[in-house]
């Protein structure tokens, strides 16, 4: 299983294993990770799971489609490497994935 690293607004991280096929938010949402509100369960409708991708993995992890593109606009803290954690799919290629919780969320 794929290991995801998440690391909090105070620099605390937690690592989960991941199912392939799952999204981001959800392994981190099963693993009670801080920081991830997910207030529309993975709709794509909110940006309460908004996380800054490490930069090492923005290539793998590829941009964000149009419609998150919208979503971020109401993020808080929106950088370059801004996704939805909802959006990104994990596959055995995101082992090792780093993540970073803005300090709010939208």
């Amino acid at each position: 299983m794929p290991k995801i690293t998440y690391i909090d607004k105070d620099g605390t991280t937690r690592t989960a294993e991941a199912e392939i096929g799952s999204t981001v938010m959800e392994t981190a949402i099963r693993n009670n990770v801080p920081g991830i509100v997910a207030e529309c369960g993975g709709a794509c409708s909110c940006a309460t799971c908004h996380v800054h991708i490490d930069a090492a993995w923005g290539a793998i992890v590829g941009p964000p489609s149009p419609m998150e593109e919208d979503m971020l606009d109401f993020a808080f803290d929106v950088k370059p490497t801004s996704r939805l954690s909802c959006q990104i799919k994990v596959t055995d290629a995101l082992d090792g994935l780093i993540v970073r919780t803005p300090e709010q969320q939208g």
